[in-house]
Parts: structure tokens; sequence; C-alpha cells
């Protein structure tokens, strides 16, 4: 299995009350499609898994499965969980979503300490659907969890004979190129920091996965048909661009300005589940200032 173009990480939609609201995920899905997005990555860090019950991300699953399949969206789901029976419960519901492949990042409260403690973990996790597809997700900012990838990936066949590549968010580049040559670049490496997308793309990465592809894919895409084209000044160019705008989302909290921002799009999926907080009105208002100021809208239209 090997992607290519953009991957998003939707945002997991939800009511003013900050119950999961399903019905948003068909304008989701519309407008990743108009926007040149090639596929979903469900239920991740963006997707705010850990803030969700599983019966919760199960619905989710659902949705993003029929609305991925009607608009021909590649879609993974991510099943990482900090228990057992609840990383596998989720893996049957992504295998009855009909989802395409399957990610999990570590556990994030006990934390495996060695790569065969995180291979002993994934195989029990994908052991109720060994032939799904599945992606380990290395974030380790968020998890904790810092091990060598690329050996993970030399080390995992045996015991993970559905392993098809890595979610890629860790800021070792060095690594990164490592695990593009494990098996003679046998693994599908997905680069996961979208304001280094052309970095990744100078190493060999042809899919991306990105929580800024909801907001701006235009940006994105722009890069790599520059890249593609050999005009690295105008990739470098929209790089700046995308680099800009993710600077002022930090700003304001990333997750709930991401939120935000997509309203202003036209594309409402509620407000960021505590315990991380929202934007007042004077600060998305603000926000929106900061985006016009440096052109953001005229970018993505």
């Amino acid at each position: 299995m090997k992607l290519t173009g953009l991957i998003a990480a939707p945002h997991t939609p939800s009511n003013p009350d900050y119950s999961l609201n399903t019905e948003a995920v068909a304008k989701q899905a519309r407008h990743l499609v108009d926007t040149g997005v090639k596929g979903v990555f469900v239920g991740g860090t963006t997707g705010e898994c850990h803030s969700y019950s599983t019966e919760e991300r199960i619905r989710l699953f659902k949705a993003w499965g029929s609305e991925a399949k009607a608009k021909g969206l590649v879609n993974i789901a991510h099943v990482g969980h900090n228990n057992l029976p609840d990383a596998q419960a989720l893996v049957e519901a992504a295998q009855a979503s009909e989802a395409e492949a399957i990610g999990a990042m570590a556990p994030t409260f006990f934390k495996p300490a060695s790569v065969d403690e995180l291979i002993d973990w994934f195989a029990l996790v994908t052991k109720v659907a060994p032939e799904l597809p599945f992606y380990f997700y290395d974030i380790p900012s968020m998890t904790g969890v810092s091990l060598d990838t690329a050996d993970f990936l030399r080390r995992a066949r045996e015991r993970l004979p559905s392993l098809v590549g890595v979610k890629f968010t860790n800021p070792d580049q060095d690594l990164l190129k490592e695990c593009m040559q494990v098996d003679d670049g046998a693994f599908d490496i997905l680069f996961g920091t979208d304001e280094k997308l052309i970095e990744g793309l100078e190493i060999g990465c042809r899919g991306a996965v990105g929580s800024s592809y909801s907001v701006a894919a235009p940006i994105y895409r722009q890069i790599i048909q520059s890249f593609e084209k050999g005009d690295l000044a105008t990739a470098k160019k929209h790089q700046e661009h995308s680099i800009k705008f993710i600077d002022i989302l930090y700003k304001y909290d990333y997750l709930p300005a991401t939120k935000a921002l997509l309203e202003m799009l036209g594309v409402p999926c509620g407000p960021a589940r505590p315990p991380l907080g929202n934007l007042t009105e004077t600060a998305r208002a603000s926000l929106k200032n900061e985006l016009e100021e440096i052109g953001f809208f005229a970018w993505v239209s």
C-alpha cells in the first residue's frame, strides 16, 4: 500500500454542548474533495481521539466510512487507545466501516519502553483484523514514546504482517531518511509535519497526513505541483505561506483556532471538547483579521 497526495486529518465535529455531531461529516467530506484532498485519517490527534469515548469514535468511523466511500476518499481510521479491549473494538469497527487501513499511536499512559514492547502491543491490537493494512502513527511529542522507528520497521514484519508503513509526525529528519530506506523502500512513509512538507518531498515522501489540509489544501497542492515540476522557488514560496498561517493559528491555540477557521470557511465543526478551550468572539475576530492581513483567504480560494 502506497498513498500519494494529501490525506487530511479531519476535526471531530461537535455540537455546542460538546456532544458528537456526525451530521457534519458530509459537509466536511465534500469540502475536502472540493479542495483536492485524496483521503482522511480519522480520529487522530486533530480528531481529539482521547477526548472521545470508544462508542463515540465507533460512530465517527461509521459516518466517515459512508462519506469516504461515497466521495472516493481513502479512509484510514485511527484506533490508538490506552487499553487493549477498546483498541480491538475500534479495529473491528474500522473494518466494519470498510476503512482501507488503520493507524495507531503508541499508548500514552503506561508506555512501551522498547521496540519489542511496542511491536507486541500492536500485534495484540491488530490481531482481530489481521489483513487490514496498518500504519504506526509516530508522534512522540504527544505520546511521550520516542523509539527507533526504523528499527521498529525492520523488526516488526514477522509479528506484524499487516504493517504497511508509518505516519511520521516526528521531527527527526535523519530518522525519516532511514525509515525510507528500510527494506529498499518497501514501507509507505506518510509525512506528518505540514509546515515542512517540502522537506518531506525532498526526502522522498509522496503522501502526507496533516491537520491544516482541512483548511488550506490549495496551498499544499501548489507545493506538490511546483515541486514535481522542479520549480523549487515557487514550492518554497507556498511553503512560506503555510508557515505564516500556521504560526498565527498557534498564537491562538492551534486546534481550537483551526476549528474556528473551518467555520469561517463555511464548514462548521463546533467547539473543541474540554479540557481544550475555545476562542472568544473577540479572539475569533482578531484571528480572522490576522489571516486576512497575510492574504490567507486569497491563497485558499
